[in-house]
């Protein structure tokens, strides 16, 4: 079994729907979303629920107006274009700023799961770039479920 628990489920919020078309090009392997907060919102940011199976990933992208992760379960990474990659635990918060490049999801050997906030949404959709190769990807160390 993956991580201490099979996050397949979700752990907090409901795991939600596979990634839809057009968005499913954008990533690597089986992931998730449930939408908490809908860009229809007047409040002008956007948050979900992203599950993601071990090795699945997003695609390099950028945000035009920030965004912020909160980890809720599992084991992944991020990654800041020309930066090392940090893991990532339930417990951690990533501030992302506006136009900075770069990649999220699960480690090799754990489930993965993350609040996504987009902030200021108003300032225009995520602009998205190729995938993390496998060759890059597989650099990565396993979780190693109980260490930091």
């Amino acid at each position: 079994m993956y991580e201490s628990q099979d996050m397949s489920k979700s752990i907090i919020f409901a795991r939600g729907e596979l990634v839809q078309p057009p968005y499913d090009q954008y990533f690597t392997g089986t992931t998730y979303v449930n939408d908490l907060v809908s860009f229809e919102s007047p409040l002008g940011c956007i948050i979900g629920n992203v599950t993601f199976a071990p090795s699945s990933r997003n695609h390099w992208h950028l945000h035009p107006g920030g965004q912020v992760l909160l980890v809720t379960g599992g084991c992944g990474w991020y990654q800041e274009e020309g930066q090392t990659a940090r893991k990532l635990r339930a417990g951690d918060v990533v501030e992302i700023l506006p136009n900075v490049k770069h990649w999220h999801g699960a480690a090799a050997d754990s489930w993965f799961v993350h609040l996504a906030i987009e902030t200021d949404f108003k300032g225009g959709p995520p602009h998205w770039f190729g995938p993390v190769s496998d060759d890059e990807y597989n650099k990565l160390p396993l979780s190693n479920a109980y260490a930091r």
